[in-house]
């Protein structure tokens, strides 16, 4: 483990923007969002950014290939270059397991080669959650907020951050910054102490008792036609916020632009809670917006264990639990569904 004894990091970001490409946290008019580093900018730790870091790896909006018409031949043209390599800093734990959901759809064979190409780019610096939102969940998912995991984890003290290599990608990139950074102890007191204190503030979280139990993958034919589907969906306006907003939400449309003087395909996000998703030439196989919002859950909290073992397709972030206009939300489907109702 590393330690950088200072409460300014500035230096710290300085050298390691000089080994490749920084993005860090930082606050915005619509909160805290992810910028890259130059001089001037300022890290927030205050809280969580406002999307999570999926765009780096999955973009909103992304060009797959260019197609372009002579006569009667038709070029196929693949404007793609090697990404660079490029460093995030200050990943929550949430986060960061959202990219191992993603990373299990699109890097299953057949890999995705978009979203393989900057996965194998990034280094993850993690960031220990100090104070978590009242809105946060992600202990009901097995995630330790305390253990973010990455490349690099990091604890923030008052006067310091202590750096803990987890990968040999990640200890190269200390042993760069090592001029600036000194050697301590594994199980130093400082990190021990917060760990420590970042686990007492889970417990005391709004939703510290919310579980996973009566989700899973054995739980499709007891939760189908639960007649509290269409309670919790009624008031639903479809508006996909919680979709955009999700940091493990990976369906996307893939579309064609006419330019003028040729034809682009690109692909963008799209949602499960549209009425035209996945509309067929037979129709839309979800006709109602309460089959789509069961559609939405039953994925998290059904589908996607059931198809990777056992991993569940929320990370807990919270995120749609701020962003919802009618505040309704994942939390509030397993607490009704999984036995416990709200008080």
């Amino acid at each position: 483990m590393k330690c950088y004894p200072h409460s300014d990091l500035t230096a710290l970001f300085e050298a390691l923007s000089q080994t490749a490409p920084l993005y860090l946290p930082t606050e915005s008019d619509n909160g805290a969002v992810y910028t890259k580093y130059a001089a001037g900018v300022t890290y927030s730790a205050s809280s969580n950014t406002r999307l999570s870091p999926k765009s780096f790896f999955f973009p909103q909006t992304e060009d797959l290939v260019k197609f372009r018409r002579e006569g009667k031949s038709v070029s196929v043209i693949d404007e793609r270059t090697e990404p660079e390599d490029f460093i995030l800093f200050g990943v929550r734990a949430c986060d960061a397991k959202s990219i191992d959901v993603l990373d299990r759809v699109f890097l299953s064979a057949p890999a995705d080669s978009y979203y393989a190409a900057r996965r194998d780019h990034v280094i993850l610096m993690t960031m220990a959650c100090t104070r978590p939102a009242q809105t946060c969940f992600c202990h009901a998912f097995g995630i330790d907020a305390s253990d973010p995991g990455g490349d690099i984890a990091c604890y923030r003290t008052e006067d310091a951050l202590y750096l803990d290599g987890c990968t040999e990608r990640g200890q190269v990139l200390l042993d760069a910054c090592g001029a600036i950074l000194e050697d301590c102890s594994d199980d130093h007191a400082a990190v021990t102490e917060q760990k420590q204190l970042i686990r007492a503030r889970t417990e005391r979280l709004p939703l510290a008792s919310l579980t996973t139990d009566g989700f899973g993958a054995d739980a499709l034919d007891v939760l189908f036609d639960r007649p509290e589907w269409e309670t919790l969906s009624e008031s639903c306006l479809g508006c996909g916020t919680c979709t955009f907003v999700c940091p493990t939400c990976q369906c996307y449309d893939i579309r064609d632009f006419d330019t003028g003087h040729g034809i682009c395909r690109y692909r963008c996000w799209d949602s499960c809670m549209y009425s035209e998703f996945t509309k067929m030439s037979a129709g839309q196989p979800r006709t109602t917006q309460m089959q789509r919002f069961r559609q939405r859950f039953l994925h998290k909290l059904v589908y996607f264990p059931a198809n990777n073992d056992g991993m569940f397709g929320c990370v807990g972030c919270g995120r749609c639990l701020a962003a919802c206009p009618i505040a309704m939300n994942i939390t509030k489907v397993m607490n009704m569904l999984g036995g416990k109702e709200e008080s």
